[in-house]
C-alpha cells in the first residue's frame, strides 16, 4: 500500500463516507475524503435532521389545541413563523456542519473540497489534482429525480423545500413514499391545505398493508387531502400560484409543489461508466458481500447501491466494510434482517421486521395480534386520533417476526422492540414482560387475544 498517496480515498462525504474514513483512519491507514457540497450528506443537511426539526415544528399545531382539555388557555391564537423555522434550521446544519469537519480532521483524515472523479481503477482525480490509492470507496448517495411532464421545472425537491421563500398556504405533495407521507403532513401540521397525489391505490408501498391503511385513515382526519390513482398532467404558473391538472381531469391551485418522485445514485461526473463498473438493473452500483464493486480496487456503500434507503444502514455498512478491508475479521456479508425503521407522517409509524404479507409467504402459518385505542392523552385532549399496534408471530416456533405501530413517538418506541426482534424472542417471551402502566407501549407486552391467522 506504500506505493500510492492514500490506503482509503472516500468519494462523498454522508454519513457512510465519513464513519468509513474515520473507523479506517483509527486502524492506521491513511484516508483522505473528497466532497463537493457539504458535509454529512443527505441525512444532515437535505434529510434526517432537518425533516425531524420541521416534524416537531408541525407537532406544536396538535399540542395546542391538546392543551385546551387539560386547563391551559391560551390568551391567543398561536401563530406560526416559517422565517424563523427556517433560518434557527440553517444555523443547526452549519453546526453540524463544523462538527462533521472537526470530525475528520480529528481522525487525521485529509478532507479535499470538490467532486473527485476516477480516472483509473486506483486513481482520481479532484479539482485539478490527481491521487492514488489502494482502495478506493464511492459514497455519493442518492439524488432527487422529478418524472418529465409538462411544468416540471416549477416543482421543488427535497434538496429545497425547507428553504422555501415563505410559507405555502397550500401545498403539494407528488409520490407515495416516505418523503412524500411525511412533507404531507408536515405541512399540513404548520397549517398550510395539504394535499398528496400518487399514482397508486396506497402510498408506502412494501410497508404491512394494515400500517398503510390504517395511515391513510388518520392523515385524513387530520386533515390532509389525499388523492390516490392519478399523477400530474401538468403544471402551469397562473397569478394565484401554481395550476395543478391531474390526469383525473381535477384541478388545483397551490402555492408549491413537492415532487417526492424517488431518488438515483448521485453517480454523474464520477468516472465508473467510462471505467465499466457493473450495475443493477436501478442503476445503483453492484457490490459483494465486501462491498466491492465489478472493479475489486472500488468499493462502495450506501444509497448508491441500492440497499436500505436508511443512514444507520449507511454507518453499519461502513464500519463492516473496514472491519473486511483493514481489520482482521473473517469474510462475512452484512446482516440486514430486522432493520427497525420509521415513517415520521403524523401520526408516526414505527416498524421492524416482517409484514404481514411478507410473513405469510415466507411463514406460511403465522399468528396476528394487533389492537387500536384512542391513547390515554386523548381521553381529555378531544382528539380523535387513535394508535395501532401490532405483532406478527410465526404459528411454529412463536417467535415474534415483525412489529409495528402507527402513533405517537412510534420511532422512539419501536427501536426497543426491535432488539426483541433481532434476538428472535417468542410472543411467550413478550407476554412475560411485566408492562409499564399508564403508558401506550404495554400494549406490545398485553396482547393476548389472537386477531387472526
Amino acid at each position: 500500500m506504500s506505493d500510492f498517496d492514500y490506503d482509503l480515498f472516500v468519494i462523498g462525504a454522508g454519513s457512510g463516507g465519513v464513519r468509513a474514513a474515520r473507523t479506517a483512519a483509527a486502524t492506521g491507514a491513511r484516508v483522505a475524503v473528497a466532497e463537493d457540497r457539504y458535509l454529512g450528506g443527505t441525512c444532515v443537511n437535505v434529510g434526517c435532521v432537518p425533516k425531524k426539526l420541521y416534524s416537531y415544528a408541525a407537532h406544536f399545531h396538535d399540542a395546542f389545541q391538546d392543551a385546551h382539555g387539560f386547563g391551559w388557555n391560551l390568551p391567543e391564537a398561536p401563530m406560526f413563523d416559517w422565517t424563523t423555522l427556517r433560518d434557527n434550521k440553517v444555523r443547526e446544519i452549519a453546526r453540524l456542519n463544523e462538527i462533521y469537519g472537526r470530525l475528520l480532521d480529528n481522525a487525521g483524515v485529509r478532507l479535499i473540497n470538490g467532486r473527485a472523479r476516477v480516472t483509473e481503477a486506483h486513481r482520481v482525480e479532484v479539482a485539478g489534482e490527481s491521487f492514488t490509492a489502494a482502495k478506493i470507496l464511492v459514497a455519493v448517495g442518492g439524488w432527487p429525480w422529478v418524472p418529465d411532464f409538462p411544468g416540471r421545472e416549477l416543482t421543488v425537491t427535497s434538496n429545497e423545500v425547507f428553504d422555501l421563500e415563505r410559507m405555502p398556504r397550500r401545498f403539494l405533495v407528488l409520490g407515495g413514499g416516505y418523503i412524500a407521507v411525511e412533507f404531507a403532513s408536515i405541512f399540513n401540521g404548520l397549517g398550510s391545505e395539504s394535499h398528496l397525489v400518487y399514482r397508486g391505490e396506497l402510498f408506502l408501498r412494501g410497508f404491512d398493508r394494515e400500517v398503510r391503511e390504517f395511515t391513510r385513515e388518520q392523515m385524513a382526519v387530520k386533515g390532509v387531502n389525499l388523492h390516490f390513482e392519478t399523477n400530474i398532467e401538468r403544471i402551469d404558473k397562473v397569478e394565484g400560484g401554481l395550476l395543478v391538472t391531474l390526469t383525473n381531469g381535477e384541478s388545483l391551485e397551490v402555492d408549491a409543489v413537492l415532487a417526492a418522485t424517488g431518488r438515483r445514485p448521485n453517480l454523474e461526473g464520477v468516472g465508473l461508466d467510462t471505467l465499466g463498473a457493473e450495475l443493477n438493473a436501478d442503476g445503483t452500483l453492484k457490490v459483494n458481500d465486501r462491498f466491492e464493486t465489478s472493479i475489486t480496487s472500488i468499493l462502495a456503500l450506501g444509497d448508491v447501491t441500492g440497499g436500505p434507503e436508511l443512514t444507520p444502514v449507511a454507518l453499519a455498512e461502513a464500519m463492516h466494510l473496514v472491519q473486511q478491508h483493514f481489520g482482521d475479521a473473517p469474510p462475512t456479508a452484512m446482516d440486514y434482517r430486522n432493520i427497525a425503521t420509521a415513517v415520521f407522517c403524523h401520526p408516526n409509524i414505527g416498524t421492524v421486521g416482517l409484514s404481514e404479507e411478507q410473513a405469510r409467504k415466507e411463514y406460511g402459518e403465522i399468528c396476528v395480534y394487533r389492537t387500536d385505542f384512542r391513547p390515554m392523552k386523548h381521553t381529555l385532549s378531544g382528539s380523535q386520533e387513535r394508535c395501532l399496534m401490532k405483532l406478527i408471530v410465526a404459528d411454529d416456533s412463536d417467535v415474534v417476526v415483525g412489529a409495528h405501530m402507527v402513533g405517537e413517538e412510534a420511532g422512539e418506541l419501536i427501536q426497543g422492540i426491535a432488539i426483541a426482534v433481532r434476538a428472535g424472542l417468542t410472543k411467550a417471551d413478550f407476554d412475560a414482560t411485566v408492562g409499564i402502566h399508564p403508558t401506550g407501549a404495554e400494549e406490545f407486552v398485553t396482547m393476548r387475544t389472537l386477531a387472526r391467522r
